[in-house]
């Protein structure tokens, strides 16, 4: 019909027609920061993301089933959007979360670049077992400070996007069938679905890309 419209005005309309998803409200809480462990400065604030492997973002999520809960750790590169490792697991023990770390630190392609792991202050990722694959690898640690979903609001939109564009928001009938269908949202994220961030690319293909064009690079 020869209409123009941006992003912002089309979600602005879809908006007010009642038209787009609501988040589901959490009923879990996934972060345990009152502990004794040290806890690490916030770096990212107003950091430009100019390079894949620059900044690592991590969060943890839960996906339900009949039964019992499941916890999903993903490790999603700043600059690409690239899911670069998860974990899933019946508990959120550190040395089960830590296996997205260990799957992300696998798949580097850009070895030479300098990285940021930035996290909540969960006891997981506080813990010595976590810390230690940081500093083993020459990663600089970097979390929250306040308690605000915005100091880590990427790590947050990537819960959302899986749960809410892929289906595991959706209650599960096991943990196998959980298991199963988040190693098929995590290839079909990567390969296929494009970013409006990344000029409708994929994750996969700006991942491996040396350089990105200006107006899609930003501050985190």
């Amino acid at each position: 019909m020869g209409l123009s419209v941006g992003r912002d005005a089309l979600f602005k309309l879809l908006r007010s027609n009642e038209l787009l998803i609501k988040p589901k409200k959490r009923h879990v809480i996934t972060t345990n920061s009152k502990h004794w462990l040290r806890k690490y400065p916030n770096l990212v604030k107003d950091m430009r993301i100019t390079a894949p492997e620059q900044l690592w973002v991590s969060d943890i999520t839960y996906i339900k089933t009949d039964e019992g809960n499941c916890y999903l750790n993903l490790i999603t590169d700043a600059y690409s959007r690239k899911i670069m490792g998860y974990s899933i697991a019946d508990t959120m023990n550190t040395t089960e979360m830590k296996k997205a770390y260990e799957m992300a630190i696998a798949q580097r392609h850009h070895l030479h670049q300098k990285l940021v792991h930035h996290s909540d202050r969960g006891l997981q990722y506080c813990s010595s077992d976590y810390v230690l694959l940081s500093t083993e690898n020459n990663h600089i640690i970097s979390m929250t400070e306040n308690g605000d979903p915005y100091e880590n609001a990427l790590a947050e939109r990537m819960n959302r996007t899986l749960k809410e564009e892929f289906g595991l928001g959706n209650r599960m009938q096991s943990r196998q069938q959980a298991f199963q269908l988040v190693q098929e949202a995590i290839q079909l994220y990567n390969e296929y679905r494009p970013h409006l961030a990344l000029n409708m690319k994929t994750p996969n293909v700006v991942h491996l890309q040396k350089n990105r064009p200006p107006e899609a690079v930003g501050s985190y």
